[in-house]
């Protein structure tokens, strides 16, 4: 688990040491086993080399900088209003501004329209930007007849709230002028009556439309994260809404929640509203009534729907390590602690004990032994393994994990150069070449040889992250004892060759053993004229 530790003015710090945590896997304290502490910075991964055929001169190209970092910008335009779109769009563009060159960042939208996909092009974030705009399906702008919410309509149908249903009808008395004091009791009957149906017919069409609008938001967070999973790097989605309800919908908010955990994605959100307070009468529609108790009433329902609306976006935040920025105006802050790559993490890890493979969800508790003036971040807990995989199907899901992650392992002493050669202005062959020292391998001795498989597998990005083309290479190694020394003492080299056009590349190696399944991990990155 990565963890980020903050001081009292919400910077990271790199100063503490493993005997600093404490760790507890759902409720039973665990044994710290791994722990690094990471400084982000932006390093030159590896040098470039090109190699002339002959009668061709080697071009000398500085390599552009590796992505490490992915960054999915969602903003609620289904649930934000323009008061508090304009505002955080400003900010989000300030933020953008100073995106570092291993930055990659996405505008999404979670009515889908007007995406932009990984780029660090900043005029198109900007046009991106400028794209999104409210897009509700339930318009609060129209005054209503009778007033209802999502969150009332939720209380009357789905927990049959008869007060909820008064205050309602009340409204739709006020509101359409149906007698309800008249001389006659079967015309007022009748009248309370009418005013009841016509409350709850309100109730059903809010419900019908907020459950519409959040289940667009939810499938629109899954689809992000499915996006973000397969960047090779970190992975931080932000959500910019003022806060939705989700009942019936805890199911889906708890799939993205295992998605995310199970991707390394991290959701931090961001209230767009600021400072936000509610007033008595905060819809200029709603200003006419002259009943004050109503008033009272309907405000009690809309400051539970305010709270209401804050738990979704805060249960993201907190089961996947992110962070929760609300009731602060300051957004250039806010944007600056959602999505900035902090200058310091730890990364710590364990090995639970006796951990029974169910697929139940662990909760994980990191504290400090002094927690004064600091903060953590991290994630709130893990899912246990629903069985265990065979030695193939295993290797081939940590292969995977880290051909997608940015992280580099040093199991195996390994070294990454790339090679190409231009046979036009439009077509060139990279080549990838994976050198391995052999000294630390355990090999099996098998029939007077020595074994043991390599498994080799190069892959390219574009230098916006996305996957082009992967390559799969296994060495079987069966060799005699004369050849070994020799392979001890000069290593082995496989080449693997794309075909690519021009342009800047992402390159991934890893390098997996079958004997003692030690991994290796780097990137690296090339720019062909």
């Amino acid at each position: 688990m990565r963890a980020v530790v903050r001081d009292s003015h919400g910077r990271a710090i790199g100063i503490l040491g493993k005997d600093d945590f404490q760790l507890y896997d759902n409720g039973k304290p665990q044994v710290i086993k791994h722990f690094v502490v990471e400084q982000s910075i932006t390093p030159a991964k590896i040098e470039e080399s090109t190699t002339p055929q002959p009668g061709q001169t080697a071009t000398v190209v500085p390599p552009p900088q590796v992505p490490d970092r992915f960054v999915i910008y969602l903003f609620d335009d289904v649930h934000l209003q323009s008061k508090d779109l304009l505002p955080a769009r400003a900010a989000a563009e300030r933020h953008l501004a100073a995106l570092r060159p291993t930055d990659r960042a996405a505008v999404f939208a979670t009515s889908g329209q007007g995406n932009l996909d990984f780029t660090d092009d900043r005029a198109k974030l900007h046009e991106a930007l400028m794209r999104i705009q409210p897009r509700p399906i339930l318009n609060l702008g129209v005054a209503q007849c009778p007033y209802m919410t999502y969150y009332m309509a939720d209380q009357i149908i789905n927990l049959h709230d008869d007060q909820a249903l008064n205050v309602a009808a009340q409204d739709a008395v006020n509101c359409t002028g149906l007698n309800v004091s008249s001389q006659q009791v079967g015309s007022d009957i009748a009248a309370s009556q009418a005013a009841r149906q016509q409350a709850a017919s309100a109730a059903q069409q809010a419900y019908s439309l907020g459950d519409a609008e959040s289940r667009l938001v939810l499938e629109a967070l899954k689809d992000t994260v499915r996006r973000i999973s397969v960047t090779p790097g970190q992975r931080t989605l932000v959500l910019v809404s003022p806060g939705f309800i989700t009942p019936t919908l805890e199911d889906k908010v708890s799939d993205i929640i295992e998605k995310a955990v199970r991707s390394n994605v991290t959701i931090s959100a961001l209230d767009a509203r600021g400072l936000y307070t509610l007033d008595a009468v905060d819809d200029i529609s709603r200003q006419g009534n002259a009943n004050p108790l109503l008033l009272q009433q309907e405000f009690m329902y809309a400051t539970s729907s305010d709270t209401s609306n804050q738990l979704v976006l805060g249960e993201l935040a907190e089961a996947t390590g992110g962070i929760y920025f609300h009731n602060n105006n300051d957004l250039d802050e806010g944007f600056r602690r959602v999505a900035s790559a902090p200058e310091y993490s730890y990364v710590i890890g364990f090995s639970p004990q006796n951990l029974k493979l169910d697929g139940h969800y662990h909760k994980l508790k990191l504290t400090l032994r002094d927690p004064e003036q600091f903060s953590i971040q991290a994630r709130r807990g893990y899912y246990a393994p629903k069985h265990i995989l065979d030695p193939a199907e295993q290797d081939k899901q940590e292969i995977e994990e880290a051909l997608f992650s940015h992280d580099e392992l040093h199991d195996i002493p390994i070294e990454l150069h790339t090679q190409f050669f231009k046979s036009g202005e439009e077509n060139a062959k990279l080549t990838v070449v994976a050198h391995v020292d052999v000294k630390g391998l355990h090999f099996r001795k098998v029939d007077g040889r020595n074994r043991d498989d390599l498994t080799v597998v190069s892959a390219l990005f574009n230098r916006n992250g996305d996957y082009l083309q992967g390559s799969k290479k296994i060495l079987e190694m069966r060799l005699k004892d004369d050849t070994l020394e020799h392979k001890l003492g000069s290593g082995i080299t496989m080449r693997t060759s794309f075909d690519v056009k021009p342009g800047g590349y992402l390159v991934r190696l890893v390098v997996r053993d079958a004997e003692d399944r030690q991994m290796s991990a780097q990137s690296g990155a090339v720019e062909i004229p």
